[in-house]
């Protein structure tokens, strides 16, 4: 699996919903929030990227605002533990709810976590080198198959069936996706999901604003 994000979605209502209605980017929109969850960066457009890659270097950020629905990738949000996100951007979504998704193939972690109206209800954070990180909250109930053992990160008769969890920790993160936003990034195609390239964000180069005194 070669999937990796590091994002936030800040919503008033249902985040899946809202991104099947083919919503209308407002660029302008956009811009003043990154400015606004960003104050000491300098921000350059640099063109259009869209949903299916939220993953961008540390020199760059991804935001798309849309009715209801703000999107945001960024390193700040590629952290192991997702309940010591900074508290500027749980504050900036007064009365609505606020969802991190975290992951990267190369180690197999995954990270999530759900705030609803300033209040983290879930954060789980999990690879199979390090186990569970964080696991605060009940778990949802997308998550509940996999501790379960429906979905073994090994088939029994491999020749190393010994894997150190019960699931793969990317299988939950697209199971993630699917559940909150209603896209995957691998896996069996589902022709009922959206499709990620059809949603645009607006992609800017940043670096640290600076003055020079005489």
């Amino acid at each position: 699996m070669g999937a990796k994000t590091w994002m936030l979605a800040i919503v008033d209502g249902n985040a899946s919903e809202i991104l099947k209605s083919s919503p209308k980017l407002d660029r302008e929109r956009s811009y003043e929030f990154a400015k606004k969850l960003f104050p000491s960066e300098k921000l350059a457009l640099l063109g259009d990227g869209d949903l299916s890659f939220t993953c961008p270097p540390d020199n760059e950020i991804l935001v798309g605002c849309f009715p209801g629905l703000s999107i945001l990738a960024a390193k700040e949000f590629g952290i192991d533990y997702p309940s010591k996100l900074h508290p500027r951007f749980v504050e900036a979504s007064s009365g609505k709810t606020v969802y991190l998704h975290a992951m990267h193939s190369v180690v197999d972690w995954f990270a999530y976590a759900v705030w609803v109206d300033g209040k983290l209800e879930r954060s789980l954070s999990i690879s199979p080198d390090s186990g569970i990180l964080e696991a605060i909250g009940p778990k949802q109930a997308f998550e509940e198959p996999y501790w379960s053992g429906l979905y073994p990160a090994c088939d029994p008769d491999d020749e190393f069936p010994d894997y150190p969890l019960p699931f793969h920790p990317l299988d939950l993160g697209e199971a993630a996706l699917s559940e909150l936003f209603g896209y995957q990034l691998e896996g069996e195609i589902n022709p009922t999901l959206l499709e990620p390239e059809t949603i645009p964000l607006l992609r800017f180069k940043r670096s640290s604003k600076w003055w020079k005194f005489w």
